[in-house]
C-alpha cells in the first residue's frame, strides 16, 4: 500500500512540476497509532523545480499541494515539503 502511495505522489509531482530532483520519504512508521495515520500516510518531500522561481515558500508549498490534488485527501495525512529552485539545491 505504501509503495503505491509513493508512486502516486511521485507521478503527480513529476507530471505537474517537472522536477529536476524529487525525493519522497515515507515517514508513516514514525506515526503508528496516530489516529490520522489510518487514512493516509506521513511523507517528507524534497522537490527541486524551475516552477518555484520567483515564488515565496508559501506559494511553493501551495503548488505542491495543488499538484497532489485529491491525493491530499486520500493518500496523504501529513506532508513535510522542502521546495527549492535549481539554484538553491
Amino acid at each position: 500500500m505504501t509503495a503505491d502511495r509513493v508512486s502516486r505522489i511521485e507521478a503527480k509531482l513529476r507530471e505537474t512540476l517537472a522536477p529536476e530532483r524529487l525525493e519522497i520519504i515515507d515517514e508513516s512508521s514514525k506515526h503508528a497509532g496516530h489516529a490520522g495515520a489510518r487514512s493516509g500516510g506521513h511523507f517528507a518531500v524534497t522537490i527541486v523545480s524551475v516552477r518555484f522561481e520567483g515564488l515565496n515558500p508559501i506559494q511553493r508549498h501551495r503548488l505542491v499541494y495543488e499538484a497532489l490534488g485529491e491525493l491530499m485527501k486520500t493518500d496523504v495525512h501529513a506532508l513535510s515539503v522542502r521546495a527549492l529552485t535549481p539554484g538553491e539545491s
